[in-house]
């Protein structure tokens, strides 16, 4: 199995609304935070704070870490660790330059419109509607 590393950005505004970006694949979609997959010599860091800026317009600041989790994809041989942090927005407004062509949209979503975009991420992020942050943590979430 190939390893891929693989960020995403939880990004709350004042009102505690969470930034989301809908994902082109195949014929369908889905709704998740912003990232991408690292490239070569890139840290997390970098890659991060690149497909936030490319999928969204917005240069952030990365805050933390809030999780790490790791997936079996057998269909495509890879071993996938996800990295989310905890991020806010610097400077930018809303604005798609995605050179892979795989964002179809970006919207501020308070919590129950995430959590019905996204139902699996939001409880695997363990996301609140508070926004109370939680302690960094750790899932294996199988093979899929």
């Amino acid at each position: 199995m190939k390893r891929v590393d693989v960020v995403s950005a939880i990004i709350r505004d004042e009102g505690g609304r969470i930034l989301l970006v809908k994902n082109k694949q195949g014929d369908s979609h889905y709704w998740g935070p912003p990232g991408g997959a690292v490239e070569a010599g890139e840290t997390l860091e970098q890659a991060l704070i690149r497909e936030v800026k490319e999928e969204t317009g917005y240069r952030i600041h990365v805050m933390g870490l809030s999780s790490v989790r790791e997936v079996f994809f057998e269909k495509w041989e890879n071993h996938v660790i996800f990295f989310a942090f905890f991020a806010k927005i610097i400077d930018g407004a809303i604005q798609i330059n995605d050179p892979d062509e795989e964002i179809m949209e970006v919207l501020w979503a308070d919590y129950e419109e995430a959590k019905a975009r996204m139902p699996f991420l939001t409880e695997a992020l363990k996301l609140t509607a508070d926004g109370e942050k939680i302690w960094p943590f750790y899932a294996f979430e199988g093979t899929r």
